[in-house]
This record gives C-alpha cells, structure tokens and sequence, in this order.
C-alpha cells in the first residue's frame, strides 16, 4: 500500500508535459488551417453559385424570343428572333467602386441593368439576372457574338478575399453549337482564395 501511495503523489514530468503541449499546439495550427478553407470555400461558393444560374439565364434567354410586341400583317415575317443577351454596360459593383477588399458589396436594384438598353436584349437586363444580398465579388456579362446560331458569351467573377491587391477570377463560357446552347461544364478558377 505504501508503494501506490507513492506514485500517486509523483505527478508529470516536465518532459511529459512539454510533449503534451506540443501535440495541442500541433493540433491548434490543424485547426485554424483547417476553419480558414471551410471558411474560403464557403466564400467562393458565391462566384460558382452566381456563375451557374447566370450561364443558366444565359441559355433561357438564347431559347426565349424576342422582338416587337405587335401584330404580323398577312404575308409578312415577324421581327421575332432567338438570340444571346448582348454585353451588359456595366459590372457590379460599377468599376469606379471596384472589386470589393476584403469585404462585401451591397448592389441597388438599379446596378443590375440602369445603364442597359430598354429594349430587354441587353446584359443583367435580358439574363433577368440580379442579387439582392451582399456580395464578396464583381461580375461581368459580356457577349461575342448573338446569333443564337454561333454566339456565345463570358460571365467572369472577381474577388478579393483577404484584401492583399491579388484577386482570384472565376469564369464561365457559353457557345452555341448547332442551333443549342452549350456552357463549359465547370467554372473556371484562377486563385480561388485570394
């Protein structure tokens, strides 16, 4: 009885000790590596989701069509076409606000087509396409050509997550192949966590 007295009084060594701090510390630095790309692909999750349903916009719009709202006289063609939406006037933010820095952007309703043609064939106005919440990055819409036969278009994301000057750049291309439209299959990603 008296020899497990003993060692119950001994304790840790400083060595023990030493070793225990190290494995914690170990495991912090795991850790905070670990919540800071959670927390960066949860950012970039924005640019990808935006992307998608704008090359989605982007296809609709090809296959609705447009023209003037009156009525075809007997013998005649209407002005109805299929066409892309043709490039959007302005990014949003607007260029003289710049890629948001570290933070986010709250866009007006009026960012989203203000200075696109009434007419409904032109940028975020024809896409429909608009976000109502803060946003970690700048798009643009810009459209080569809009024959629904052989035009395509670009929607780009660019972002700043941690404020350093270097942006990363997400983007999505559309074509039209044969009459349909055809979007890449992934959104391509320059330094995505910048």
């Amino acid at each position: 009885m008296i020899r497990w007295a003993k060692s119950a009084k001994r304790g840790f060594t400083l060595i023990e000790l030493m070793i225990v701090v190290a494995i914690v510390g170990i495991l912090s630095v795991l850790a905070i590596y670990g919540v800071r790309k959670y927390i960066a692909n949860a950012k970039t999750a924005e640019a990808r989701n935006s992307l998608g349903q704008i090359a989605k916009d982007a296809a609709a719009a090809v296959e609705k069509e447009k023209g003037a709202g009156g009525i075809v006289g007997a013998g005649s063609i209407s002005t109805l076409m299929r066409a892309f939406c043709s490039t959007a006037a302005n990014t949003v933010p607007p260029t003289s606000v710049g890629v948001p820095k570290a933070q986010k952007y709250q866009s007006q309703t009026s960012d989203w087509g203000a200075s696109d043609s009434t007419d409904g064939t032109q940028g975020w106005r024809c896409l429909k396409f608009s976000m109502d919440e803060p946003q970690y990055y700048m798009y643009s819409y810009t459209s080569g050509n809009t024959d629904a036969n052989a035009g395509n278009f670009t929607a780009v994301a660019n972002g700043d997550l941690n404020g350093d000057g270097n942006t990363s750049q997400f983007t999505v291309l559309g074509s039209a192949l044969s009459g349909a439209v055809a979007i890449s299959p992934n959104v391509s990603e320059s330094n995505p966590e910048e």
